[in-house]
């Protein structure tokens, strides 16, 4: 199977959890019947990003990256690549790569939300499919060369260092992990 059809997949599968999700949904699946290049950077629709929130819910807290071009507080995630062979397999890079921790895990249940935001031209959209993985107990974070800063915040200090973005995802994986228990 390829990303592409693992993406159409996955997709089809994802529950979202209200009216807007479900909206999203279909405009990424709609994105994909149209552009078979809706997974890569080239496309200049847009194309699928995959991420992930890193969370230690132990510790009732959250790493986040402070995007080197962005400059702002985000989840760990970028672009997918010819070697992903899934959306989770390249959210799960992206995390491990960003936060430089070894042994996330992602949670079960497939992706905990969808984000579409605008980006600069060439391309015009990012078409965010987000996950959340756990990092293991005395994980040590390492900043990558994406990243200025890694920092891990109390759930209750996201809402004021990141957009609205980030606060869903912390949201709705939190419900997620409550489920879980």
């Amino acid at each position: 199977m390829s990303l592409h059809e693992d993406a159409v997949s996955v997709l089809r599968g994802y529950d979202g959890a209200d009216a807007q999700q479900a909206e999203l949904r279909l405009a990424y699946l709609e994105h994909l019947a149209g552009h078979p290049d809706g997974m890569w950077k080239r496309c200049g629709a847009g194309h699928l990003t995959a991420s992930a929130l890193v969370v230690d819910p132990e510790r009732g807290r959250v790493l986040l990256t402070l995007h080197r071009k962005l400059r702002m507080w985000l989840q760990m995630g970028g672009h997918c690549e010819p070697q992903d062979t899934t959306l989770a397999a390249a959210a799960l890079r992206e995390a491990t790569e960003e936060s430089g921790i070894s042994g996330l895990t992602l949670l079960p249940g497939g992706p905990v939300r969808l984000d579409r935001h605008p980006i600069p031209a060439p391309c015009h959209w990012h078409l965010d499919v987000q996950y959340a993985a756990t990092a293991t107990a005395g994980a040590v974070e390492q900043i990558s060369d994406e990243s200025l800063d890694l920092r891990w915040f109390p759930y209750d200090e996201v809402a004021g260092v990141a957009d609205a973005s980030v606060g869903r995802l912390l949201e709705d994986t939190r419900a997620r992990l409550d489920q879980g228990r």
